[in-house]
């Protein structure tokens, strides 16, 4: 499926917001792989016990902080500037506390190594997105 094509085919003068769909597209998918990378990487904790709790429970906010994050930058006709800047700053500040923590178990666990890349390119795709937004 060529979400972009969709995305496209939205009418940009009905927005309520001017929207960079490139950007958006690049954003929407560094959410979703870092949804799956950290999905994977809570999995991977878990099976190691209280010693990765933390991290398990970071990476499982990770997820769905990525995924509510992607779902709604799909729905661009009902967008606000706020709420779309503050889900941006979540997904930011979600991405780089679960790298941060990932890194720290990233030269013994390849989950949490991936999960940490993965997260960093989130940030870096939300901090790109929110630059290009205009008011």
């Amino acid at each position: 499926m060529d979400t972009m094509a969709m995305m496209k085919s939205m009418s940009a003068t009905e927005m309520p917001m001017a929207m960079d769909m490139d950007v958006m597209q690049d954003t929407m998918m560094a959410m979703n792989a870092a949804s799956m990378a950290a999905t994977m990487c809570s999995a991977s904790d878990m099976r190691m016990g209280s010693e990765m709790a933390t991290c398990a429970a970071l990476c499982s906010n990770m997820s769905m902080m990525a995924d509510t994050g992607m779902r709604m930058m799909m729905r661009p006709m009902g967008m606000d500037a706020d709420s779309m800047r503050a889900m941006l700053m979540a997904c930011t500040a979600m991405g780089k506390a679960c790298a941060a923590e990932c890194r720290t178990h990233a030269d013994m666990e390849e989950s949490c190594r991936y999960c940490a890349m993965a997260c960093d390119e989130m940030v870096a795709k939300c901090e790109a997105m929110m630059a290009s937004m205009s008011a």
